[in-house]
C-alpha cells in the first residue's frame, strides 16, 4: 500500500471508530442505557467494526500490515447485516418483523443513523478500498455464520430468563421455538449467500488491481547461413 493510500486508510478506520463512539454515546444518550444496548447484534457489530478498525490503525501507525483478511470481513459482513437488516426488516413497514419506531430525541435518532447507517457504509468502503484482495475462500462464508448463530443462542438463553428479546425474529414468545427456527434458517441462509458475495467481489477486484506481467521480449533468430556459396567455391577451384 502506497503512503497515499495508508494514509487515507488510517482516515478513513477513525472515521469508523469515531462513528461507532458517536453512535453508542448518542443513543444511550436518549431512554437507553449502555448496558441495555449491549445485548442487541447492533451494538455488538458496531463494537466489533470499531475495534477491529482501532486496531489496524495501531497496525498501520507501527508499520504493520493490516488484521487477517478472514478477520476483517467477518466484521464487515456483521455491520452489512446490521444495515440491512435494519432497513429492510426492522424500520420496513411492509416487513413481518416491523418494529415500531419510537419518538427519538435528536441525539438518539442522529446515534440510530450512526449505528445503521453510517458506520456499515464506512466500514463496506474501507474493505472495498483497502483490505488485502484475493485471500478470502468460499468456505469463509460458512465460517462467519458461527457468530451469528452464537448471538442466536444468546438472545433465546436470555430471553427465557429475562422474558424480553432484542428482536422481533428471535421472540420465542409470540413466534415459539419452531418458529425462530424457521426464521433464522431463512436468515442463515441469506447471511450465507451475503459471505458469499463479499467473497466474490474480493476475487473480482483482485483480478482487476492483479498487475499483468509484461511481454516477453521477441527473440532475435540469426540469418541462414547462405547455401551454395561454399560448395561452388569449392568446385571453382577444381
Amino acid at each position: 500500500m502506497t503512503l497515499r493510500r495508508g494514509s487515507a486508510a488510517v482516515v478513513l478506520r477513525l472515521l469508523v471508530v469515531l462513528g461507532v463512539l458517536a453512535g453508542i454515546v448518542l443513543t444511550a444518550a436518549g431512554p437507553a442505557t449502555v448496558t441495555g444496548l449491549l445485548p442487541y447484534f447492533t451494538i455488538q457489530s458496531n463494537l466489533a467494526v470499531g475495534l477491529l478498525a482501532g486496531y489496524a490503525v495501531t497496525r498501520a501507525r507501527r508499520g504493520r500490515p493490516d488484521p487477517p483478511s478472514v478477520l476483517k470481513g467477518a466484521a464487515t459482513l456483521y455491520i452489512t447485516i446490521t444495515g440491512v437488516v435494519y432497513h429492510l426488516v426492522l424500520a420496513n413497514p411492509a416487513s413481518p418483523f416491523a418494529m415500531a419506531q419510537p419518538d427519538r430525541s435528536l441525539a438518539d435518532a442522529v446515534g440510530n443513523q450512526f449505528l445503521h447507517t453510517v458506520v456499515p457504509l464506512l466500514a463496506v468502503v474501507d474493505w472495498a478500498l483497502f483490505d488485502r484482495r484475493g485471500r478470502l475462500r468460499p468456505r469463509y462464508a460458512a465460517w462467519w455464520l458461527a457468530f451469528p448463530l452464537a448471538y442466536l443462542a444468546f438472545a433465546l438463553v436470555r430471553g427465557a430468563v429475562v422474558g424480553s428479546y432484542p428482536y422481533p425474529f428471535v421472540d420465542a414468545g409470540q413466534l415459539g421455538y419452531p418458529g425462530v427456527a424457521v426464521s433464522a434458517s431463512g436468515f442463515a441462509v441469506v447471511f450465507w449467500l451475503l459471505g458469499l458475495v463479499f467473497v466474490g467481489v474480493d476475487r473480482l477486484l483482485a483480478r482487476r488491481t492483479r498487475p499483468t506481467a509484461p511481454a516477453a521480449p521477441a527473440q532475435r533468430t540469426a540469418p541462414p547461413a547462405p547455401t551454395g556459396t561454399a560448395a561452388g567455391a569449392g568446385r571453382a577451384r577444381r
